[in-house]
């Protein structure tokens, strides 16, 4: 993993710009959408009907980039109804190519277009370390999920195993960004636009003091991670506190 400085993209006037842009990466890695749909399936169960079942249950996908968290996620989910939600129109047209349903909404001022305690989960991929306001942004997630419903939320881990490393190298850490128009002191080649990043115990006590009970932290590898490296980061996902990323199931109380 060496430094290097490039451009990925013109210079965006704002972040609207910068996530508009086509060329920004608004996908990420299988294996964590793979292992966030499972999570999500057993939380959930299977839907059933008749007297006594649960139903098809409603999941939206909140920051759904072009629907691949989506797409992934729905094999696994039959007979619950997976709905994409972005603010970014070339994301949407993306996203339609991949699921049936896609929408645009925001995440302040009630700017998702759903009624309060209409869901009964959200997928909240890699979207928080977006985010100029996280708290309002679970404000309205807690708004429209219903009393108990699921948080599925994937981040990037501040203290992954090889940041520690990089940090007492006095190398700016992985995921972390200084600049919307190039890599600066860090290993990587794109710029995506990360404001917030979270280490295991602080996204836990942010999600709490959201609103949110906490059930299980789970770790996932970075598809990002150099080759011969990614031994070991499948193996540090068995510790999340060391993982590259972070998979949180909250529930709404």
């Amino acid at each position: 993993m060496t430094p290097t400085t490039s451009t990925t993209a013109p210079p965006p006037r704002d972040l609207r710009d910068f996530y508009e842009n086509p060329a920004v990466p608004v996908a990420s890695g299988t294996s964590r959408s793979v292992r966030q749909a499972r999570m999500l399936a057993r939380a959930l169960g299977p839907a059933t009907g008749g007297t006594g079942g649960t139903g098809g249950r409603t999941v939206l996908d909140i920051g759904c980039g072009d629907g691949t968290a989506a797409a992934t996620a729905a094999p696994f989910l039959p007979g619950h109804r997976v709905i994409g939600v972005d603010w970014s129109q070339d994301a949407l047209r993306r996203a339609r190519t991949r699921i049936p349903y896609a929408v645009r909404g925001e995440l302040t001022g009630g700017g998702l277009p759903f009624a309060s305690e209409s869901a009964d989960a959200v997928l909240f991929s890699e979207v928080i370390e977006h985010l100029v306001d996280p708290d309002a942004a679970l404000d309205e997630i807690r708004r429209i999920l219903r009393p108990g419903g699921h948080l599925m939320l994937s981040t990037p881990n501040l203290a992954a195993w090889y940041n520690r490393a990089l940090l007492l190298a006095g190398v700016q850490p992985v995921f972390s960004e200084v600049s919307l128009r190039g890599i600066h002191g860090r290993p990587g080649k794109e710029v995506v636009g990360h404001l917030r990043l979270y280490t295991p115990r602080a996204l836990k006590e942010f999600v709490t003091a959201s609103g949110f009970t906490v059930v299980r932290l789970e770790g996932a590898p970075f598809h990002g991670v150099p080759r011969p490296l990614r031994p070991l980061d499948r193996l540090a996902c068995a510790r999340p506190q060391l993982a590259s990323i972070l998979l949180l199931h909250a529930r709404r109380t």
